[in-house]
């Protein structure tokens, strides 16, 4: 099959094999998370029906990321949350809504990392962790913040009390996991 624009297509057949058309060789799950590491686009599609299953592949792929690694990346409290609106009527709007808001944590991490990079020079966050700890948690709050107004505008029937203190210990739990991890990324920083 040819190339879209520079997408490659990847051929999964029966046997769970992936075919990269691009390459003309076979690849893992790993081999896809370093090509969406790497920035690089491409749809998967099964073998015989010729169906595009990009989705469930790349679902896949951070299941296993999840799994393989001690480091979850995804909160049980986001999940928890994200299972509700199946079939719910914000079932049309939270992929948009999450893209806009992964868009927008990128495009905050770089202008993070720049300001990291001016604070402390060119090694990875030196030994102060205290700063980019503060901007990851005020970056998570204001998150939070815009997640919760843009579910109160489709959601105005629920009592806002009660969302707001479920939002606060949610809220407070995910802050307290993001410092968590950015202590064992210290740790392993310190270890080098």
């Amino acid at each position: 099959m040819a190339k879209n624009e520079g997408q490659v297509a990847i051929k999964k057949y029966a046997n769970r094999r992936l075919y990269n058309t691009g390459t003309s060789t076979y690849v893992t799950l790993e081999d896809l998370a370093e090509m969406v590491k790497k920035g690089e686009d491409f749809t998967v599609q099964d073998a015989k029906s010729g169906d595009d299953i990009t989705h469930s592949v790349l679902t896949q792929i951070i299941f296993e990321q999840e799994s393989k690694t001690g480091n979850t990346l995804l909160p049980i409290s986001f999940l928890r949350q994200l299972i509700t609106y199946y079939g719910d009527q914000m079932q049309m709007v939270v992929p948009s809504f999450l893209e806009h808001s992964m868009r927008a944590f990128t495009e905050q991490q770089t202008q993070m990392r720049e300001q990291v990079t001016r604070a402390f020079g060119e090694t990875p966050l030196t030994k102060n962790l205290q700063l980019p700890m503060q901007m990851v948690e005020d970056q998570v709050r204001r998150n939070t913040e815009m997640f919760q107004q843009a579910m109160q505008m489709f959601s105005p029937f629920k009592a806002p009390a009660t969302n707001a203190k479920e939002s606060r210990k949610a809220e407070a739990k995910d802050i307290d996991e993001l410092k968590e991890q950015l202590r064992a990324l210290q740790s392993k920083l310190d270890s080098l």
